[in-house]
C-alpha cells in the first residue's frame, strides 16, 4: 500500500521529488530501486486529471490517469520510497544541499532536488470550453483522435498552429472546421493545404459552446449561428509549474514552437542551478504520459551518478584525511612493512 504521510521537521533525504506524476513517480522507482533515501511531495493535481483515460501507453492503454498514478505509488513505495500529499511551498540552498518547505510548516532536506510539477493548461478564454477539457475539448490527437474518429471536428484557432493542427487531425475524420477565432489569416500556401484536405476554414470569433445532454453539439459564432461539431481541439497555452525553481534563480523560457513555456536542462535534465534537475511536462510541454515517465526514468539515473561522484569525492577525502584508517595504514606500511601482519621472516626469509 502506498505511504501517504507527514513527516516532522529535519527529515534528510538523498532526493527530494516535486511531482508525483508519471515523471516524478519513475524518477522515484528508480532511484528506490538504487537504494536511495527518495521523497516524493505530491500537490494532487496531475495535468491529465480532466481525462477518463490515457492512451498511447504501450501496456497501459485505456487506464484512467488515476489508476496509474496509484500503481506507480505502490510500486515505489515498494523500494522505500515515501510519497507526502501536500504542497511544496519554499525551496533553498542548504549548505551542500536544499531545505524545501511543505504547506504546514515542515521542512526536509535534500542532496539533490527534481522538480518534475508539470504545467498547467492555459486554454482560451471562451465560455463553456474549460468544462469540456479533456472530454470533448482536447488538444492532442494522439491522445483523442480515436475516440472521435469520423465525427466532425472544429479547431480553435488562437495562432499559426492552428492550421497545423486542423491539418492533423484531417486524418482521424474527413470533416474538419478551422475557426479562426483569434488567428491570423491563413498563408496562400495554408489555404491551399486546407482546401486540397477539405477542411472549411470559418472567420470571426467564437462566442461559446453549445452543449446537449452532457455533449458537445455545435460550436456558436459571435456573428450568430451554430455550427455542429462533435469534438474541438484547441492548443493550450503551457505554463511549468515552477515558483520552486524561479526561488532557486531557474526561469522558464518560451518554446520554439511559440505555444507555451519550458525550463531548460542539459540532456541529462540538470539545470544551470548545481543540484537541481527537472523531468517531465516541466522540462518538455508536449511530452505525453510514456514520454515524461521516460524522462523520469533516465534523469533518475543521472542523479544517481551524480551522487556517487559525489559520495566517492567524499570517501576519498575522509581516507586521506590524518587519523583515518586509511592513512593509519599508510603510515603502517611505511614504518613496518610486513612486520604489521607478524609475517616478518615468513614472506622475506632473510629479514631479521
Amino acid at each position: 500500500m502506498a505511504q501517504d504521510k507527514r513527516y516532522d521537521s529535519g527529515d534528510a533525504y538523498d532526493v527530494v521529488v516535486i511531482g508525483g506524476g508519471p515523471a516524478g513517480l519513475s524518477a522515484a522507482l528508480m532511484l528506490g530501486r538504487a537504494r536511495r533515501s527518495v521523497l516524493v511531495i505530491d500537490a494532487g493535481h496531475p495535468r491529465n486529471a480532466p481525462a477518463a483515460h490515457l492512451h498511447g501507453f504501450l501496456s497501459r492503454d485505456g487506464v484512467p490517469p488515476g489508476e496509474l498514478l496509484a500503481a506507480g505509488r505502490a510500486q515505489a513505495t515498494g523500494y522505500g520510497v515515501v510519497v507526502v500529499t501536500g504542497q511544496a511551498s519554499s525551496a533553498a540552498r542548504d549548505g551542500a544541499g536544499f531545505a524545501v518547505g511543505l504547506d504546514g510548516g515542515r521542512t526536509v532536506r535534500a542532496r539533490r532536488l527534481l522538480v518534475a510539477a508539470g504545467v498547467t493548461d492555459e486554454l482560451p478564454d471562451v465560455p463553456g470550453l474549460a468544462a469540456r477539457w479533456g472530454r470533448d475539448v482536447v488538444h492532442c490527437p494522439y491522445c483523442h483522435g480515436w475516440e472521435i474518429r469520423d465525427q466532425p471536428i472544429g479547431v480553435l484557432a488562437t495562432g499559426p498552429f492552428g492550421v497545423h493542427q486542423a491539418l492533423l487531425f484531417r486524418q482521424w475524420t474527413a470533416s474538419v472546421t478551422l475557426f479562426l477565432h483569434t488567428a491570423p489569416e491563413p498563408t496562400p500556401e495554408q489555404a491551399e493545404q486546407l482546401a486540397a484536405r477539405g477542411i472549411a476554414v470559418v472567420r470571426g470569433k467564437v462566442a461559446g459552446l453549445d452543449v446537449t445532454g452532457d455533449r458537445l453539439t455545435g460550436v456558436r459564432l459571435s456573428g450568430g449561428g451554430v455550427l455542429a461539431v462533435r469534438a474541438l481541439a484547441v492548443a493550450p497555452d503551457p505554463a511549468p509549474r515552477s515558483d520552486i525553481l524561479t526561488a532557486l534563480g531557474v526561469t522558464p523560457t518560451a518554446h520554439a514552437s511559440g505555444i507555451g513555456a519550458y525550463i531548460a536542462a542539459d540532456p541529462t535534465g540538470q539545470t544551470p542551478a548545481a543540484g537541481v534537475w527537472v523531468a517531465g511536462n516541466v522540462a518538455d510541454p508536449h511530452a505525453n504520459v510514456l514520454a515524461c515517465a521516460n524522462s523520469g526514468s533516465l534523469v533518475a539515473a543521472a542523479i544517481n551518478a551524480d551522487l556517487i561522484a559525489e559520495d566517492t569525492r567524499q570517501a576519498v577525502r575522509a581516507y586521506n584525511a590524518p587519523f583515518s584508517a586509511g592513512a593509519q595504514a599508510r603510515n603502517c606500511e611505511q614504518v613496518m612493512g610486513d612486520r604489521r601482519h607478524g609475517l616478518a621472516g615468513v614472506v622475506h626469509p632473510d629479514d631479521s
